[in-house]
């Protein structure tokens, strides 16, 4: 009488909880699990974890295209949710889109004011010049998305609609005001009128902001070195200023 053939037996009637009785049918479990799909456990967050997701999804979405090329889909999409948990948390992709700059307005502001000091301490002007441009230098460094989307400029036709508080703009506003205070002080000691004092305080500012935009993308220098050079263009600009500048072009 000839046997069974050869070959794979048919796993099919093997009770799965029992234990296998020889290789053949042990063999056939093994390729019986492999079969079987992984089960993952959906993690259900809170809302607040939800919230904090959507932020990071958004500001990296935000930061990549700009804010008219992004939609509640895609946002929703990346983060594994439906569009109407888009909406319950902040009302569409403009309420995101304000919570993000927000977010990062008051961080980077924050930073930099640290950075000069309160009003009573005695801190070298130098030094605040390094230290400012380091916190923004640094803050660039770290969150180069949330940069990114401050310096992005948003249609003027969006602005209402989307609800700002403030823009990047903002931060160079508050930051001058608070080194106007201290080239006032300076430009005293060095017998020079301080009524031009804001003006400088501006072009200080802008000068720093403006090389932080490019060297966003350069990254080269080192940003120790770049802090370096403007504090270096900075400084040794303000020491030597003349009392009554003018154009020599007028004079000719």
């Amino acid at each position: 009488m000839i046997g069974d053939p050869v070959g794979a037996p048919d796993d099919a009637g093997l009770d799965p909880e029992a234990e296998p009785d020889n290789v053949t049918e042990l063999a056939a479990r093994e390729r019986r699990e492999a079969r079987r799909p992984e089960r993952r456990e959906r993690v259900r967050m809170s809302g607040q974890e939800r919230r904090a997701q959507l932020l990071d999804v958004g500001r990296k979405l935000f930061a990549e295209k700009g804010f008219e090329a992004v939609s509640v889909e895609e946002i929703a999409a990346k983060a594994g949710v439906s569009k109407p948990v888009v909406y319950e948390h902040f009302g569409g992709k403009e309420g995101l889109y304000a919570v993000v700059v927000d977010r990062e307005l008051a961080y980077l502001l924050d930073s930099m004011l640290k950075a000069l000091g309160d009003e009573g301490e005695d801190v070298p002007a130098r030094v605040l010049l390094e230290r400012a441009g380091m916190a923004l230098f640094d803050y660039i460094d770290r969150y180069p998305d949330g940069f990114r989307i401050l310096v992005r400029d948003v249609p003027a036709a969006r602005e209402d609609e989307i609800g700002f508080t403030g823009t990047f703009t903002t931060v160079i506003v508050d930051v001058a005001e608070k080194v106007t205070d201290v080239l006032k002080d300076q430009f005293r000691a060095h017998k020079l009128d301080p009524k031009w004092a804001p003006l400088y305080a501006q072009m200080l500012v802008g000068m720093v902001a403006q090389t932080g935009q490019w060297w966003l993308d350069a990254r080269r220098p080192k940003k120790d070195e770049v802090v370096a050079h403007l504090v270096n263009l900075a400084w040794n600009g303000l020491q030597n200023m003349e009392a009554k500048p003018r154009l020599v072009t007028k004079d000719s």
